[in-house]
């Protein structure tokens, strides 16, 4: 792949559904290939017809574009890292027809080592200056944490070299696999190493084995929460004003919660000026409804626990726990659009293991 291009301009309303983009598409493929295949004017006679047409679709897709072959140009859309999108770029590949002498492909693949070697300003970062160790925590024992070194590593340049890092593991291991496997992720100077240095090209056999683990210990985990216990806590705010929250103190302490990983947080924004900080009765009404049809879908015997929620100060937080993050994506895109209007919300997926985010709702 020799390209990147973040989607921008201005959104065009013709594209609407995916066999739409892909209809567009087919229209205009030979112009595209021969764009591809000459490596002439690429940005301007591909690049930028091809974002706003992905725009129009939805926000968030990004894509690489290059020859994969002689014959053949392959074009790989990408979410760039944002959980969230993973499951659109998998449906827009998934419904991408054959076209001869085009290659499309969901998120970017894994590379075998001596193909991956990447610069970002006056650093490289390849097998030859890259090695890895992970950390254990009794506590945490299913977490993967990471600390990477660079043999050049500079703290004034950190930024920049953990953005490479991050791009090298995408290319290296695959984009899927790095944002679902590694829970959290340390780019260290050589010198604060405190175990052996591994070689980074051992790191895919480490995450194989380690995901090998983590199946065997969870696969077929299913909780259902209709015999739970749940517990109303209320507080005060440094401003005075009231909390409330109602959670599974059941489901809390829970021993498997690993086997759920992906938290699914959303907070919604209301109103509460005359009450106290609480919702008027028909805020609360429809805020009960939106829970109601978030749960008619993310059903617990199907992986998808609902943890509780917290009402505040002219906000409404609700947690979900999940088995995987695609579901949950799709829901809430659909419902931003259903409720538009109506309810003032945002949502956001990310992982925890242990469920660290939910440890202020514990009894001291």
């Amino acid at each position: 792949m020799k390209f990147l291009k973040k989607i921008f301009g201005k959104k065009e309303e013709s594209i609407q559904t995916y066999e739409d983009f892909w209809n567009w598409f087919k229209a205009n493929e030979k112009h595209f290939y021969q764009v591809l295949k000459s490596g002439t004017d690429i940005e301007a006679k591909f690049f930028d017809q091809l974002s706003p047409k992905l725009e129009a679709l939805k926000d968030g897709y990004f894509f690489l574009a290059g020859m994969f072959d002689d014959d053949t140009a392959e074009l790989v859309f990408t979410p760039d890292g944002n959980v969230l999108n993973i499951v659109f770029v998998e449906e827009l590949v998934k419904a991408a027809p054959e076209i001869l002498n085009w290659k499309f492909t969901a998120l970017k693949p894994a590379n075998e080592i001596a193909n991956v070697g990447i610069r970002m300003g006056d650093y490289t970062f390849s097998a030859e200056n890259l090695s890895f160790y992970y950390n254990e925590d009794s506590l945490y024992p299913d977490e993967i944490a990471l600390v990477i070194t660079h043999d050049h590593y500079n703290e004034q340049d950190r930024s920049v070299l953990l953005n490479g890092v991050y791009i090298f593991l995408d290319n290296f291991l695959g984009e899927l696999k790095t944002v679902t496997m590694i829970d959290h992720l340390t780019l260290i100077s050589k010198n604060h190493a405190e175990k052996e240095l591994i070689p980074i090209h051992k790191l895919k056999d480490f995450l194989v084995w380690r995901e090998k683990e983590f199946v065997e210990k969870y696969d077929g985990v299913r909780y259902q929460t209709e015999d739970d216990s749940y517990s109303s806590l209320e507080a005060e705010l440094h401003n005075g004003l009231p909390l409330i929250a109602i959670v599974n103190t059941t489901l809390l302490g829970w021993d498997r919660k690993a086997s759920h990983p992906w938290i699914l947080a959303i907070e919604i924004k209301y109103d509460g000026s005359a009450n106290n900080g609480m919702p008027d009765q028909s805020t609360y009404e429809l805020l009960n409804v939106f829970e109601d049809e978030i749960m008619l879908t993310l059903k617990d015997e199907e992986g998808y626990l609902n943890i509780g929620r917290q009402t505040a100060d002219g906000e409404r937080l609700i947690y979900f726990a999940c088995k995987d993050f695609r579901k949950p994506s799709k829901l809430l895109y659909a419902l931003k659009a259903k409720y538009q209007g109506q309810l003032n919300f945002s949502y956001e997926i990310y992982k925890d293991k242990y469920w660290r985010s939910f440890d202020r709702f514990k009894p001291n």
